[in-house]
């Protein structure tokens, strides 16, 4: 950000801030279950830009979205993710991938990543993503058969771990129909333990390690056998048939091939590191952008009637459908967007300054961590009318203000790369459920509506489904 040019009238000492307590500063008052719910509360209360406290780490907070998105483009240059979080990656034996990485690393990396994300690379992988629709829908039917209610939230989060160890790395894991859970459940461990330890207010684990400590090591283990394993079985593949090396049928191909170019700067470490990043970001997101939408569409039914019937016009059949059909599904993306809008997988972004900056007329020094607020212009009235209701069509018209507020996918240079493989993972989804079945009932395990349950991501608490098969039942 050009600091030059913008006026300061306060330092962080003068911003508003929430009673805090000696050492543990407002970390009693978070939950980081419910945290970003606390902070948006904060928000309302003490203004667009206040402070607060995590033991001895001051953190200033930022809601005020015009404010947000020019902090957003000026990543890299002036803003990084905070430290803590790479440090405690990089203590748990993690390899830096494309989300963590800074500076050339990353811009080395980011290449790399987005070529492999490009709408030709996912539509030329696109077979392998309709594989797993199909798996999901013969899941879903011998369910429907049994009429028995099925883990939405499970199957939807094995469907995501699927697609992406088949896309990224050419793995057919298959959790879909195996019935095998581990590698979802140790994605899920390992990023609610990263997220977890970055809001502790100090690193008791490195005197301390309990039952949760232990379990995330267990499962960084196992994940970065995996991801071994998903390494060696590309490198065999490559060795066997040389027509890869020209034309590579996955991004881990691709990755390894670049590896071996003079000067890439990509090794075995920075190829571990994003295969571990693509399991942690491009699981969990999806699958909670998923769980969330359903969840919405089932309680506003005329959207789900005519998102149902979009796709009845549009995809022939679920079992051929193809990526420019599902291009075309205009309303169904604009309910995955308003669900995103409402329910974002990612409600805050917290970030560290690389420089002395400054944001709102606040000096913030260099090393400040400031935390960005992302849902909360987006639901505010004032900026946007009818900002507390599901409404998918104002994504369908002119009028680009729910575009400017909600940034499900971040903004600037460093917006998520796996954008367009996250909606077509949606629409695939989405089309197998309404071209194959109706939905008769969604319900949280608990309560009358889902509760958000922050991790690395904002999932719905569990939910179920009952479906009713539209006509004949998937072939196995």
């Amino acid at each position: 950000m050009n600091t030059a040019a913008m006026p300061v009238s306060r330092e962080i000492a003068d911003l508003p801030a929430p009673p805090a307590l000696p050492f543990l500063g407002n970390a009693h008052q978070l939950n980081p279950r419910t945290i970003h719910q606390t902070m948006e509360q904060w928000s309302g209360r003490y203004g667009p830009i206040f402070r607060a406290s995590i033991g001895s780490r001051q953190v200033v907070v930022l809601s005020d979205s015009k404010a947000i998105s020019q902090v957003l483009r000026a990543r890299p240059d002036t803003f990084r993710r905070p430290a803590v979080t790479a440090d405690i990656s990089a203590e748990l034996g993690g390899a830096p991938g494309v989300l963590l990485a800074e500076g050339g690393d990353w811009l080395t990396q980011r290449r790399m990543v987005m070529h492999g994300f490009s709408p030709s690379m996912v539509k030329a992988y696109f077979l392998r993503l309709r594989q797993v629709g199909l798996r999901l829908a013969q899941r879903w039917s011998a369910a429907a058969q049994a009429q028995q209610e099925m883990d939405l939230s499970g199957d939807l989060k094995r469907y995501t771990v699927d697609v992406i160890a088949g896309l990224a790395f050419g793995e057919d894991v298959n959790t879909l129909q195996n019935g095998d859970d581990k590698l979802q459940d140790h994605v899920s461990v390992v990023m609610a333990g990263v997220a977890r330890r970055s809001l502790m207010p100090f690193p008791y684990w490195r005197w301390l390690r309990l039952p949760a400590d232990r379990r995330l090591e267990r499962s960084v283990g196992a994940l970065q056998a995996a991801t071994d394993g998903f390494i060696a079985q590309a490198s065999k593949a490559l060795a066997a048939d040389p027509a890869l090396r020209a034309q590579p049928v996955n991004m881990l191909q691709a990755m390894l091939l670049a590896a071996e170019k003079p000067g890439s700067g990509v090794n075995h470490a920075v190829i571990a590191g994003n295969v571990s990043t693509m399991l942690l970001g491009g699981q969990e997101t999806t699958a909670s952008a998923l769980a969330w939408l359903i969840w919405l569409l089932w309680q506003h039914p005329a959207a789900l009637k005519q998102a149902q019937q979009e796709v009845l016009d549009k995809v022939a059949d679920s079992w051929t459908m193809t990526p420019e059909q599902l291009d075309g599904l205009d309303y169904v993306e604009a309910c995955a967007l308003e669900a995103m809008r409402l329910k974002p997988p990612a409600p805050f972004l917290p970030l560290q300054a690389l420089y002395e900056t400054n944001v709102l007329d606040v000096r913030l020094p260099a090393d400040t961590l400031l935390w960005c607020v992302l849902r909360h212009d987006s639901m505010d009235e004032a900026f946007l009318p009818g900002a507390q209701r599901f409404t998918p069509e104002r994504w369908l018209g002119d009028d680009g203000a729910a575009r400017r507020l909600s940034m499900p996918f971040g903004a600037g240079p460093r917006m998520c790369p796996g954008r367009y493989l996250a909606l077509m993972e949606i629409k695939v989804a989405m089309a197998t459920l309404l071209a194959n079945f109706e939905v008769t009932q969604v319900r949280p395990l608990t309560g009358s509506a889902p509760k958000e349950v922050m991790g690395f991501t904002m999932m719905p608490a569990p939910l179920a489904i009952t479906l009713r098969q539209r006509g004949p039942a998937a072939a196995g």
